[in-house]
């Protein structure tokens, strides 16, 4: 029994897959129009319709121009200039004079600029001397603790197996650093003395005052169109955001402060470092003219505030000068700290085009149609006539012969009431008896028509049919 149910749900579904996929080559839909008298729904529509029209052509249309053509491949290239003089003040009660070849290190990058607002520096000789206070692995009360630790990545040099007590004090000539450790530390060769990192560096006086000059060409090369951030006429200026919204000039003041809004933050920042992004953006509509194109300007903070405590703070490196005195190995190490300004270039031009604007236009209307969509489904499925309204909407015509039409198969009997079964009994009987009339009347016309008469030939057939009898 049930493998016979299982056969008969394989065969239904065998016959709906089958009638589905010739439906769609022997199936044709088309629209069609059917006028619905409803207050409401048409407000709904019309409302609609209202605001994707207001929505195309207000914003895709006039503020994302889209009857222009776009090109976002910018070609770009920056250069920067730094002026200003610093200063600090020495131990001497003494001032030295910092300028530009001081603080820009290195003199030349791609797209970038480090501006040194504070340094560290440490004198420096080849030769032998105790480790680092603030290295703990150095500790050490004997020789034997320093030959069997493990060489430390903190090391200023490779130690030499000798443990630095403090009561040996200065021992020799070739050490130059003298602890004051409880305990001993290890010697190390290597340049001495070693950094100290708990020092605080010197702040350079007038950072805040130093000029960028931010010079920039950009290339569209959709449009061929080639254009730079100055003006023809550009004479000694600082970018104002009111008075001087041409000039490529900013202090670093004002960076800092765009890109920092708090105090204790940028202080921090010309102390301890930091990384700043400078953003040129370029919109440019060609159809207005390509000197009316301005870049905007943006700043912003990239490093992690100092506030988050982060395991690393700020932007610094290491870099050293060397020379010799008296056969001796010298070198200055100094530490810099900064501001490192990274420059990002982008940009894309609009110039009108017929084929952008037609295709665009033809991407509305379909926008357009959403209106009537929505609607379709509130009344197809959600109102409370939805299915008075898809009887009228959905209509299925068969196309059929007239003998199909008389030979109908007749529905099931078992599923209507007895009066609509009478009914089609009689309407089954009578196309019965009119398809049996029709055959009997075709089969007396077939009779009438083949009855049988004898040939009579004439005497000229005669003469045709047997010529040679003459």
């Amino acid at each position: 029994m049930t493998s016979n149910v299982i056969f008969q749900h394989r065969q239904r579904f065998q016959r709906v897959f089958v009638r589905s996929f010739f439906g769609l080559f022997t199936e044709y839909e088309t629209p069609k129009l059917v006028v619905i008298h409803s207050l409401s729904l048409t407000i709904l529509l019309r409302l609609m319709q209202a605001i994707l029209l207001i929505y195309s052509i207000l914003y895709l249309l006039l503020y994302e121009k889209g009857y222009q053509k776009q090109d976002t491949s910018i070609v770009s290239s920056v250069t920067l200039k730094v002026k200003g003089i610093g200063y600090i003040h020495t131990a001497q009660n003494g001032t030295l004079i910092i300028d530009v070849a001081d603080y820009i290190i290195p003199p030349s990058e791609n797209n970038a600029i480090f501006i040194m607002s504070s340094y560290g520096q440490t004198d420096q000789i080849r030769s032998k001397c105790s480790e680092s206070s603030l290295l703990k692995e150095a500790e050490c009360d004997n020789d034997n603790e320093c030959q069997n630790k493990p060489f430390s990545p903190r090391a200023n040099g490779r130690w030499t197996g000798r443990c630095i007590l403090p009561s040996d004090g200065q021992i020799s000539n070739d050490t130059l650093s003298k602890t004051k450790s409880s305990k001993g530390l290890c010697e190390y060769a290597g340049w001495c003395p070693p950094e100290n990192d708990e020092a605080s560096p010197a702040l350079i006086n007038e950072v805040l005052n130093f000029t960028i000059f931010i010079k920039n060409f950009i290339e569209f090369p959709v449009f061929a169109v080639k254009h730079k951030n100055m003006v023809d006429d550009l004479k000694p200026c600082v970018f104002h955001a009111n008075l001087s919204k041409d000039c490529p000039i900013f202090t670093l003041d004002y960076i800092v402060n765009q890109a920092e809004k708090d105090a204790e933050e940028r202080d921090l920042m010309l102390r301890l470092g930091g990384v700043i992004s400078v953003k040129l953006d370029w919109d440019c509509d060609l159809d207005r003219g390509i000197k009316l194109c301005k870049p905007e300007y943006t700043f912003a903070r990239l490093d992690v505030p100092f506030r988050e405590k982060p395991f690393s703070r700020g932007f610094n490196f290491r870099y050293a000068f060397h020379w010799k005195s008296t056969y001796e190995n010298h070198r200055t190490l100094t530490k810099a700290y900064g501001l490192r300004l990274i420059i990002a270039v982008s940009g894309k031009a609009g110039k009108f085009d017929s084929i952008t604007l037609s295709l665009n236009t033809g991407s509305l209307v379909g926008i357009f149609g959403l209106a009537t969509f929505f609607c379709d489904i509130i009344l197809l499925h959600l109102s409370k006539k939805s299915r008075t309204y898809r009887k009228h909407v959905f209509e299925t015509v068969l196309s059929r012969t007239r003998l199909n039409s008389v030979f109908q198969r007749p529905p099931d009997l078992t599923q209507i009431d007895i009066k609509e079964k009478s009914t089609i009994l009689e309407t089954t009987t009578s196309r019965t008896d009119l398809v049996n009339a029709m055959y009997e009347n075709n089969t007396k016309s077939l009779r009438k028509t083949s009855s049988t008469r004898p040939l009579t030939l004439t005497n000229s057939e005669k003469m045709k049919v047997h010529p040679e009898e003459e």
